[in-house]
């Protein structure tokens, strides 16, 4: 029996179920699912890494966006506040369409 200790969609059991198997599952208290829903995070980010594929990216980034949407929505942060931040933080030092890679600064 194949053991996982991870933090899943709330359909997976059901999915499970449907396939004629037996999962066990419990609810995490909200400290316990934030420290999840960022490990989540990484396992995720590093999904898309792994992601050659265009599909494959896009699959990624989406499950990448509905654990981050989670966790800001854990953490009482509304994305819309993410997104005012974005641009600022773009406005004042820029994005990265120039592609510009930093070698070193010289003192």
């Amino acid at each position: 029996m194949p053991t996982y200790n991870k933090l899943v969609r709330d359909r997976i059991p059901t999915i499970i179920q449907q396939a004629g198997k037996a999962p066990k599952t419990r609810v995490l208290d909200e400290d316990r699912y934030v420290e999840e829903l960022k490990l989540k995070l990484l396992e995720e980010a590093n999904e898309i890494l792994k992601a050659e594929e265009h599909n494959e990216v896009v699959e990624e980034a989406a499950d990448l966006l509905e654990v981050l949407h989670a966790l800001l929505e854990a953490k009482g942060i509304a994305l819309k506040d993410i997104e005012l931040v974005r641009q600022q933080k773009r406005e004042e030092r820029g994005g990265f369409e120039e592609r510009v890679f930093l070698i070193e600064v010289n003192e």
